[in-house]
């Protein structure tokens, strides 16, 4: 992320423990958890939405449904 004072100061909860696990085994993680560990209360939301869109029930599979996330990113130059 290019915004330090929310990377760097994240909050207790799921989305810090993932960015420490990820650290710690030395992988890559979307940098979108970061604003998600910053501020859980307002962010929870969009979690819940996103992962409602990409698994909920849908006439697309799920797997389709991501391909046209990752195809949309790739568009418009953001990693996915």
């Amino acid at each position: 992320m290019f915004l330090p004072g929310v990377e760097h100061d994240p909050k207790p909860g799921r989305y810090r423990e993932m960015i420490e696990s990820r650290r710690a085994l030395g992988g890559d993680y979307p940098q979108i958890w970061h604003l998600f560990a910053y501020l859980p209360s307002a962010t929870e939301h969009l979690a819940r939405f996103t992962q409602e869109i990409l698994r909920g029930p849908s006439p697309l599979t799920p797997g389709m449904r991501e391909l046209i996330a990752a195809f949309t990113s790739r568009r418009n130059d953001c990693p996915f």
